[in-house]
């Protein structure tokens, strides 16, 4: 799921708002939800980006996926190698989307904006 800053800043406010007095013990799992939801602007999560893997998150670890019957304990440490020797085209990839989305974002306003 991609969202943008924008509505990601919106849930969070919600939920801390939701958390009142709480909102502490809340603002953990706020910020682990906006690292790893990924940005429509990049197409990733902040934590790939950072670590070079996606995180599994809680939700995945009680259910069967592809990604947890593949994962075998003797290669992990391989395979986290492998994804930091990845990390600088996976980053230039993402900067390179970000750059098309901006792209965009310029051209949607041009056509919309009018002159006085």
């Amino acid at each position: 799921m991609e969202v943008t800053n924008r509505t990601l800043l919106k849930i969070i406010k919600a939920r801390l708002d939701d958390a009142k007095g709480a909102w502490l013990e809340e603002l953990l799992n706020v910020l682990w939800a906006y690292k790893t939801t990924a940005r429509t602007s990049t197409g990733e999560t902040s934590f790939r980006l950072t670590y070079g893997t996606e995180a599994v998150i809680l939700v995945e670890v009680g259910i069967t996926s592809i990604r947890r019957e593949t994962f075998h304990k003797e290669s992990k440490d391989e395979q986290l190698k492998v994804n930091l020797d990845c990390l600088d085209e996976i980053r230039d990839k993402a900067s390179s989307r970000m750059t098309k989305y901006q792209q965009k974002m310029v051209e949607y306003y041009n056509k919309r904006v009018k002159l006085k």
